[in-house]
């Protein structure tokens, strides 16, 4: 998980952009947004930078937390947090 990338992308596109982005590479391969990795890498933190992005807008969780939020969360999901 690139931290720095997750956050770039949150600061820089809105909601939509990322969700426009999500179905580029979806259907391309590719994106206009700026995210490096494979097609699974690049769908994998524009789904990240979004979740983080959306608890910030609708939560009005500052970035930390919210990157905070993001990490408990993707360990609740593997089974090492309850």
């Amino acid at each position: 998980m690139n931290i720095k990338e997750i956050k770039e992308i949150a600061r820089k596109y809105s909601l939509e952009k990322i969700e426009a982005c999500i179905n580029e590479v979806l259907e391309d391969g590719k994106t206009s947004c700026e995210v490096s990795g494979d097609t699974l890498e690049m769908i994998n933190t524009l789904a990240k930078a979004q979740y983080v992005k959306e608890l910030m807008e609708k939560n009005g969780m500052s970035e930390i937390e919210a990157i905070r939020e993001l990490a408990r969360k993707i360990r609740q999901i593997q089974g090492l947090e309850k």
